[in-house]
């Protein structure tokens, strides 16, 4: 059998459409090239080189800009001329060096939310009517029924809506609000709420995570914007002393000075020389069995009278909170000789 020919042939007519098929192709593409090149060469128009010469011109001085990081400076004269660019990339970070690659996306954790603030609600919305509106608000009922299942989490939720009260209205940092907030469940894990007011531990936690951080603030100043009384505050201290054992030494009347002195409006100077008097009457004994609030304003008092400043012995104490006679009294044995 012999092998079968193809028997096709290519009409001139066909031959003919793929030549000009193939001219008008490449013409087409002669087109672009020309056109790409001539946009290469096109010079920048009048706006965008005026555009670009803000950008790299100083406004001030008229010397040239450059990137440093987030910002654009003037390499002459210094002046920051951009700030605070927008960075569009994505919001979550990885820790390349662990094996399971964590992301993180919305709020960090916290101390201050009895559930680390991981926790969802179920929000209201107005376009929803009728039946899914009812069956919605039964469903955001009993969520927040399983969010606080029992006596203990809700006690730790009062205590820290009191907790973040109070560090709110004594313009406390957050570092303080989350070791009052650790203080308490440190407490409650002792079991030593009971019989005793959540008010007052609340309280009392606010008052040792002061102490424990530096923070000038006496009882009276705490007691006088939370719930509880000051016999409250005490036993709910005294407990937690007794069993936690609190890290916590006696106050002395430096740790007042910064604040009595910013409130007085005193000079630098009368606060470094109140400063020296403070550290004399803690050394002979002057401050033993004083209150150090007491002390401070005296000392402050005293460094003012010596350098000549305006402070009065009433001023010294209504900004202690104390009688002018506690001033007085601080004040003759820190003057005599």
């Amino acid at each position: 059998m012999s092998d079968a020919r193809s028997t096709r042939v290519r009409s001139p007519r066909t031959e003919t459409d793929d030549a000009a098929t193939a001219d008008r192709a490449a013409t087409a593409e002669r087109a672009a090239t020309a056109e790409h090149a001539a946009t290469a060469e096109r010079p920048a128009t009048a706006e965008e080189s005026e555009e670009a010469g803000d950008r790299e011109t100083c406004p001030e001085c008229g010397g040239r800009t450059r990137a440093d990081a987030a910002e654009r400076v003037c390499a002459d004269c210094g002046l920051v001329v951009e700030a605070d660019r927008i960075d569009h990339g994505p919001e979550w970070r990885s820790f390349d060096d662990d094996d399971a690659n964590p992301k993180r996306t919305g709020a960090p954790l916290t101390r201050s939310r009895h559930d680390r603030g991981l926790s969802t609600e179920i929000g209201r919305s107005t376009k929803v009517k009728g039946r899914k509106r009812r069956r919605l608000a039964r469903m955001r009922t009993q969520h927040n029924r399983a969010q606080i299942s029992t006596k203990r989490d809700r006690n730790k939720v009062y205590a820290y809506t009191e907790i973040r009260r109070l560090t709110g209205v004594l313009e406390l940092p957050d570092s303080v609000r989350d070791a009052a907030c650790a203080l308490f469940d440190s407490a409650q894990e002792e079991s030593l709420l009971r019989g005793r007011s959540l008010e007052g531990f609340a309280a009392a936690c606010v008052y040792v995570a002061c102490r424990t951080a530096d923070v000038a603030r006496t009882v009276g100043e705490v007691c006088a914007e939370a719930k509880a009384t000051e016999d409250e505050h005490r036993a709910a201290f005294d407990a937690m002393n007794r069993e936690l054992g609190l890290p916590i030494a006696p106050s002395g009347p430096a740790e007042y000075l910064p604040r009595f002195a910013s409130d007085l409006g005193c000079d630098p100077a009368v606060e470094r020389r109140a400063g020296e008097l403070a550290e004399r009457a803690v050394e002979e004994g002057i401050a033993n069995g004083r209150n150090p609030v007491g002390v401070a304003a005296a000392c402050l008092y005293t460094a003012a009278r010596e350098l000549d400043a305006e402070c009065t012995q009433q001023e010294a104490a209504d900004v202690a909170d104390v009688t002018p006679v506690t001033v007085r009294q601080t004040y003759v044995d820190l003057t005599e000789e």
